[in-house]
């Protein structure tokens, strides 16, 4: 199929445009209907570099290509607004593999309601997906952003971590059977999808900036990684101690499987894409409400104090050296 001809069937698994949206694919460039602030983000995913297409799906690779940019608004709180996606297709990429990846991305568009506002396809030597968003706030009082974190502030994580580094460990072979024959089958398919198909909190960043969030960050390489940009923009030290941290169910048995502590696996783990929140301790109880009302829960991990970076605290009280966060290969 001619690129042209690729595009055009592409354009039609969009979802349809909203109003805002006042030209769209199939004009040189977008128009929107701006609110006064802009909320700007970008990402980009690679063959071999954050996905292997022998274990996912078209439709997996389109979905996480656009949540991982949009989990990048739900850490602002901004509402999310349009998509511009970028597809480097391999050239024994199939026209339905093709569509298949825009099916994939626009479902999640409907479903968060981002509208997809055009796109580009070209051919490469690897399929990449990149993936612009722009999402909206009417007073920068209604974003957060990670240089907000006061002392004497609690700590929280939304959801649970480490099933998307658990799935991946199953998809790659680093988990034995032993780890196979200790799931039930509902988890091993759960551990599969958090890393698949990653669930931007949209919702949930948006109502915890409301309600008092002073700093957040989303947990795209791991929270030993993450929280440390947290504790550097507010130049201030996190403690954060690692037998609180919640785990996502089965993977304590793949971390075993690993020979690796479950809540370390848990912390050091990525794309889990939870928000790390940092709390006024009068908002703890709005907060924990946000986050609920958002079909999530917050888990308070630590506080924030006088000093600098990020100190995670093992089970036996003593400091736990030389964690790190996921870096993609």
């Amino acid at each position: 199929m001619p690129e042209l001809a690729l595009i055009e069937a592409i354009r039609a698994v969009l979802p349809d445009p909203p109003q805002r949206l006042l030209r769209g694919p199939g004009d040189d460039a977008a128009v929107v209907a701006a609110r006064p602030l802009a909320v700007s983000s970008i990402d980009t995913v690679a063959e071999g570099v954050h996905f292997e297409l022998s274990t996912h799906s078209a439709a997996d690779v389109g979905h996480k290509a656009l949540a991982t940019a949009l989990s990048d608004l739900a850490a602002m709180g901004a509402e999310p607004g349009e998509a511009l996606l970028a597809f480097v297709l391999p050239g024994d990429f199939s026209e339905e593999s093709a569509l298949e990846l825009a099916r994939g991305a626009a479902e999640l568009a409907a479903q968060t309601g981002i509208a997809v506002a055009g796109g580009d396809v070209v051919r490469g030597r690897a399929l990449v997906v990149t993936v612009a968003v722009t999402g909206w706030a009417d007073g920068e009082e209604e974003l957060c952003g990670r240089d907000g974190a006061r002392p004497g502030e609690l700590v929280g994580v939304t959801g649970e971590l480490g099933g998307a580094a658990a799935g991946l460990a199953l998809l790659d072979g680093r988990a034995s059977a032993m780890s196979n024959r200790a799931l039930r089958e509902d988890q091993h398919e759960e551990l599969l999808r958090r890393h698949r198909r990653p669930e931007p909190l949209l919702e949930a960043g948006r109502r915890l900036a409301a309600f008092g969030a002073s700093a957040m960050i989303d947990l795209s390489d791991g929270l030993a990684s993450d929280a440390s940009h947290v504790a550097a923009a507010s130049g201030l030290l996190l403690r954060i101690d690692l037998d609180r941290v919640p785990v996502a169910p089965g993977t304590r048995a793949v971390a075993t499987a690993l020979g690796a502590e479950p809540a370390v696996f848990a912390a050091t783990g990525g794309d889990d894409y939870e928000l790390l929140v940092c709390s006024p301790p009068d908002r703890v109880d709005a907060l924990e409400q946000a986050a609920e009302d958002a079909g999530t829960r917050l888990t308070w991990l630590g506080e924030v104090g006088r000093g600098t970076g990020l100190e995670l605290v093992a089970a036996d009280g003593e400091p736990a050296h030389g964690l790190g966060g996921y870096e993609h290969r």
